[in-house]
């Protein structure tokens, strides 16, 4: 089952991790402090580029019966979808920029281009997710209450279309989203979707309306005698933002080593320990700035969750500080290429639609799902806290204890 122990599980003592959580907040304190022109000329520049290629895409679908225009257009206005989606509205939202004062890039103000009111998604994403991440039961993201992304929730007949399910959310994720924060919203206000009248419904019925009528309606119809032509460009690029999206989000929650945890564990949970199951429930994708821009800098998932409302454009920087703490402390910082972590999003989504009498690993010590029990069964000395090797003079923790389990699982397998 999933983690009951934090500090079992990443053999660190209590002083180990108020040491390292100590040391965490010496680097947000850092970035607070420094803070300044470089970074508004960073939020301000990237609203500039967005909102020119947005301009320039739908300049350009004026003439999108004609092939040319309508790649070049569509590949416009998908660029602009997805640095609206990724670096402007979630980042803003999370109130990134709100040092600022400027009541156009603040949290309270932003209106994402998307379908799902930007209230609900605060609620459901900056309250409950980054609270209870990787919580079962508590973190209703772990899956998005469609895909068996663990063996701690019990298979269900229905789990076997979880590989059509996923094709279809990947293919319309901002639908999938914002009917995941409705039901949030519905439950803060204690009613249920199916009540029409409720305030959510009336707020997400609003916003369908704008996003539906702007994308699908008015920019078509400006467009004249080019109007399906735009239509389907709009269409074309509302899909690869989702597509990308999607990526990008299942690759910083679902791939080994993003690990899962259990109410019994955020009951007695102190704030640093908070840190750590950041860092442990979180992966990275490797990306230059390129990519890194591209996906709203949360190929920096693990600096994100750490630092959920620090600039974005900060997390490059902080990753040298964090990667070089989980080599003190011996913490897995788990990370690979893009294709890498999807493919073992793929494998877990895939193997978790069966049920787990044909899976051969246990809960307790699965790729996708592990608990401290896996260092229980290998003997005493697996379970030690972090500590001096005599021999190297290295901390030895977590990191260390993988690797001697890992390396006695192959070893085993020869035999």
């Amino acid at each position: 089952m999933a983690i009951t122990d934090i500090k079992e599980f990443a053999h660190l003592t209590e002083a180990d991790i108020e040491s390292l959580g100590r040391e965490l907040d010496a680097i947000r304190l850092e970035v607070e402090d420094s803070r300044g022109v470089r970074d508004a000329r960073y939020i301000r520049r990237t609203i500039r580029i967005q909102r020119l290629l947005e301009l320039g895409g739908r300049l350009v679908l004026f003439g999108s019966r004609y092939r040319p225009a309508w790649l070049v257009g569509t590949a416009m206005l998908s660029v602009s979808k997805i640095v609206e989606n990724m670096e402007l509205g979630h980042n803003v939202m999370h109130g990134q920029w709100d040092w600022m004062n400027d009541p156009e890039i603040h949290s309270m103000s932003w209106e994402w281009d998307q379908t799902g009111p930007s209230e609900h998604w605060k609620r459901a994403h900056n309250y409950s997710h980054h609270t209870f991440t990787n919580i079962v039961g508590m973190d209703e993201d772990v899956g998005f209450g469609i895909l068996r992304m663990t063996r701690d929730e019990p298979w269900r007949p229905i789990n076997l279309l979880q590989p059509v399910a996923n094709v279809i959310l990947a293919a319309t994720f901002e639908w999938g989203i914002a009917l995941h924060d409705l039901t949030a919203a519905s439950e803060l206000e204690g009613t249920e979707r199916r009540q029409l009248n409720s305030q959510a419904n009336k707020d997400f019925a609003r916003k369908i309306f704008r996003q539906v009528g702007k994308d699908f309606v008015l920019f078509p119809a400006l467009t004249g005698p080019a109007w399906k032509s735009t239509l389907s460009a709009n269409a074309s690029a509302n899909f690869v933002r989702n597509l990308w999206a999607y990526v990008v989000i299942f690759c910083g929650h679902f791939p080994d080593g993003a690990e899962k945890f259990t109410v019994e564990e955020y009951e007695n949970e102190t704030r640093h320990e908070w840190y750590l199951r950041q860092m442990l429930g979180s992966a990275n994708f490797d990306s230059g700035k390129i990519m890194g821009f591209m996906s709203g800098n949360l190929s920096y998932q693990i600096e994100h969750h750490l630092f959920p409302d620090l600039p974005s454009n900060r997390y490059p920087e902080i990753a040298v500080k964090v990667r070089a703490l989980c080599e003190k402390y011996d913490l897995p910082y788990t990370t690979g290429s893009l294709a890498k972590q999807y493919l073992l999003v793929l494998r877990t989504i895939h193997k978790l639609a069966l049920p787990d009498r044909f899976l051969r690993a246990t809960a307790d010590d699965a790729p996708e799902t592990s608990s401290e029990r896996k260092f229980r069964d290998a003997g005493a000395a697996m379970v030690e806290t972090l500590r001096t090797d005599p021999v190297t003079g290295q901390r030895r923790g977590l990191l260390s204890a993988l690797r001697s389990r890992a390396e006695a699982n192959i070893a085993r397998r020869r035999r």
